[in-house]
């Protein structure tokens, strides 16, 4: 592989500001409350403190990226849905009928959806920004999934999506992906970067029975024999991820690399965020996680991952709908910590 097209991934991220969260550390014992009982939510405005680098911050510009590809490998029967799915999803996208076009509405944030490639190709749409790797990955139960070029272009595409929300003077970016079969894909990639079982794993996807299941179990167990030799996370990621999922990781290392806070939704996005970190540890410092899926397998990500999610609602939909969910329980974060009183300016006793 030449690393000469993708050594960026490797380039230093920023730092969280830990004087900014020390500050809001302190902000949150002086309101008027006791001590740590708004929970979850005083930890993610201290948080969102230190990676905005304010001591009140704010999620007013949310940006979400929508990855879409196709995979070789529904061609092993792995998914409920025909692949032609995944472009007319394309298409419902920039119409604004899909679960995340709906959430963004409601939550005034820019969508953004990236076409890498799909099978079923619906052509130049407005709102889609067309940047086509190929119809799809290959069969990674039978070769290499990418190329060397193509996961570089892959990579480079999400990097680009951060950008252009960094450029945007986005607070928060947020990834997502569609694609029929990259469950199977991200179960593949999961599976490889903690040794972990296929059975263990693999999940209904889109609602395969337990006979579909199992077949996609079998799968990726053929899979990581056939790859056995892949000795990194990039060599991984070439041979059994997609083009959504190396766009997801590019998004997420540029977006630390700027010092843009990423939320993470579920299995697809976890799975591709435990892939940037083992690339880049250090973008795990910039990484909120939204939900916990119902997906069978991300228990196990967010256990490597060290995450506690927000929001567990039994979602499993992708399209970066759980992390679109929990953005207005994080503006509720920001707003109590900037709103509330402390007890020297409403004259309450403190304990």
């Amino acid at each position: 592989m030449s690393v000469a097209t993708i050594d960026w991934v490797h380039a230093p991220c920023r730092t969280p500001r830990a004087d900014l969260a020390a500050a809001a550390r302190e902000r949150q014992a002086q309101l008027t409350k006791p001590p740590g009982s708004l929970g979850a939510l005083e930890a993610a405005a201290v948080r969102l403190a230190g990676l905005q680098g304010v001591l009140k911050p704010s999620l007013e510009r949310v940006w979400i990226s929508v990855f879409a590809a196709d995979h070789g490998v529904a061609a092993e029967g792995i998914s409920a849905f025909p692949q032609a799915v995944t472009g007319e999803m394309v298409r419902n996208f920039a119409r604004g009928g899909a679960a995340i076009s709906v959430l963004a509405r409601e939550l005034g944030a820019s969508l953004e959806v990236v076409h890498l490639g799909t099978v079923n190709d619906p052509g130049e749409l407005p709102g889609v920004r067309r940047e086509w790797i190929a119809a799809q990955t290959a069969n990674f139960a039978r070769g290499e999934a990418m190329t060397p070029s193509q996961l570089a272009l892959a990579l480079r595409a999400g990097a680009e999506s951060a950008r252009c929300a960094d450029g945007a003077g986005a607070q928060l970016f947020i990834g997502g992906e569609m694609g029929i079969g990259n469950t199977t894909a991200a179960t593949a990639l999961a599976c490889a970067l903690l040794g972990a079982a296929p059975e263990a794993l693999a999940g209904a996807g889109t609602g395969l029975d337990g006979s579909g299941i199992a077949r996609k179990a079998a799968t990726v167990a053929q899979a990581l024999a056939l790859h056995g030799a892949a000795d990194s996370p990039l060599a991984w990621l070439r041979c059994i991820g997609g083009f959504e999922l190396a766009a997801l990781v590019g998004a997420y290392i540029a977006a630390a690399q700027r010092g843009l806070p990423v939320l993470v939704d579920g299995f697809i996005a976890s799975a591709a965020a435990l892939a940037a970190v083992r690339l880049q540890p250090d973008c795990r410092a910039w990484m909120l996680f939204s939900h916990r899926s119902q997906e069978q397998g991300h228990a196990r990500l967010l256990e490597a991952l060290g995450a506690e999610p927000l929001l567990d609602l039994q979602l499993r939909l992708g399209e970066a709908s759980g992390a679109a969910v929990a953005v207005p329980l994080l503006r509720l974060a920001c707003a109590l910590h900037a709103g509330m009183a402390t007890f020297a300016e409403a004259g309450v006793s403190a304990a």
